[in-house]
């Protein structure tokens, strides 16, 4: 069986992603964006970005339309049904089924190494991006140092804006890679710090790359289990690993659709 190898990461950068504090001033519009970023280039300097990470938070653009996004997020509004609907629910589950059917091999040796099903890995790939059919529009850099520097989340988002410098020191991404509107990137839409903590090589090619759908769907198989997913158990609502369903995502309805989707799919 392959080996899916974890990239490590170092003391310094768990240090880095642990530490929300920062020193510079956040701000609700565009108008001290660039003041910020200087006062955090000094941040993030003291946790290890080097030169290429350094430059692409100096070319990071404000990004209206992701502070739009954050400020208009409708899947907590939804019923669930009417969440399942929209996300096209059975959609999903059709082309899960088939997914992993032509690549029985490939999830199963998932499942051997991380424990967690082909189901719920499917309906995670298939709600983030149509199974990579859309990765975002958004240049990632951008996006996520806009979150850090809004002042309505500015401690969550910060260590993942150290950690997109740092996937650009490492060549991983650019300042022009693009993503979803939070700065997520690749087929599962890893926010930069997981990726940087969770991504694995699933393919053997000696790199993490979350737009290659083998290291994704690894790198999203090591996430659950490293957050707690437990081999065997039951990940319905009540049971064992739907608490760790709920590490994935913050709306109810989108933890529900994984564990419904996944079911089906692996029915």
């Amino acid at each position: 069986m392959r080996s899916f190898k974890t990239i490590s990461i170092s003391f310094a950068l768990c240090a880095a992603l642990a530490t929300p504090a920062i020193a510079a001033q956040c701000g609700n519009n565009a108008g001290g964006f660039n003041a910020w970023k200087a006062a955090f280039a000094a941040e993030a300097k003291r946790a290890g970005v080097k030169q290429r990470g350094l430059e692409a938070l100096a070319n990071a653009q404000y990004a209206t339309a992701t502070i739009k996004a954050d400020r208009n997020q409708k899947s907590f509004r939804y019923s669930l049904d009417k969440f399942m609907q929209v996300r096209g629910a059975n959609t999903i589950v059709s082309q899960g089924r088939k997914r992993k059917a032509k690549n029985a091999n490939f999830y199963a040796s998932l499942e051997r190494q991380y424990g967690v099903p082909a189901g719920v890995l499917l309906a995670i790939h298939g709600m983030e991006t149509g199974f990579g059919g859309f990765m975002g529009s958004s240049r990632v850099v951008s996006a996520i140092t806009t979150l850090a520097y809004d002042c309505r989340r500015s401690d969550f988002f910060a260590p993942h804006a150290i950690g997109a410098l740092m996937l650009v020191d490492r060549g991983s991404i650019t300042s022009n890679t693009k993503g979803a509107k939070h700065g997520e990137l690749g087929h599962t839409q890893f926010l930069p710090g997981n990726a940087l903590r969770y991504g694995v090589d699933g393919n053997g090619d000696g790199r993490v790359d979350l737009y290659n759908q083998t290291d994704a769907m690894a790198s999203t198989a090591n996430f659950l289990r490293k957050k707690g997913w437990r081999p065997g158990a039951g990940y319905q609502e009540g049971q064992p690993n739907f608490k760790v369903i709920k590490q994935w995502n913050a709306a109810t309805v989108y933890q529900q659709a994984i564990a419904i989707m996944g079911a089906k799919i692996d029915g």
